[in-house]
């Protein structure tokens, strides 16, 4: 079994697709381990503000199943592939991690936006402080420390997840 980090945001009626999202995940991975929900500016374009949060779980999957899932919950979600690659989205899923593989192909492991993105590193931080990441050899809760917190502007908010989601909260 492999341990995996999912990266999920949504600025395109984010509770809605955020909510699908994780039930979808639920349906195809198990029981989740989550992160708060985070709201926060658009990054590279100007937009409405996102959700954004960090999910784990564990799979016997490999990661191009893993990735051809994601992409599957995306699609069920009214993601449209031909979209820029900063503007609006339904629901955007990434595997942030999977155990501590380093990897190009089939995807980016670790995500090289963990290290510069708020929205990614503060909730996998908070899911998992003290593993550590792969080729920084830095825990994620030490990574966030050393952020310079005023490059990227983002907050907890409440999120009053599905009933039906079988999920721990970090």
């Amino acid at each position: 079994m492999a341990k995996i980090y999912i990266s999920l945001g949504t600025n395109i009626e984010p509770e809605q697709h955020l909510k699908a999202g994780l039930l979808d995940l639920q349906q195809h991975f198990g029981q989740l381990s989550l992160s708060r929900v985070y709201e926060s500016e658009s990054v590279g374009f100007k937009g409405t503000n996102f959700l954004n949060m960090v999910a784990s779980t564990d799979t016997d999957m490999s990661i191009a199943e893993v990735v051809a899932v994601f992409k599957m919950i995306e699609q069920t979600n009214g993601r449209i592939r031909s979209e820029k690659k900063f503007s609006p989205r339904s629901l955007d899923i990434d595997l942030l991690l999977y155990d501590d593989k380093v990897t190009v192909q089939p995807v980016e492991l670790p995500r090289g936006e963990i290290l510069f993105n708020a929205f990614v590193l503060w909730p996998l931080a908070e899911l998992a402080p003290h593993v550590l990441h792969p080729t920084v050899g830095l825990s994620y809760e030490t990574l966030w420390q050393q952020y310079d917190k005023q490059q990227q502007q983002l907050w907890p908010v409440n999120f009053a997840f599905p009933a039906q989601l079988r999920h721990t909260i970090a």
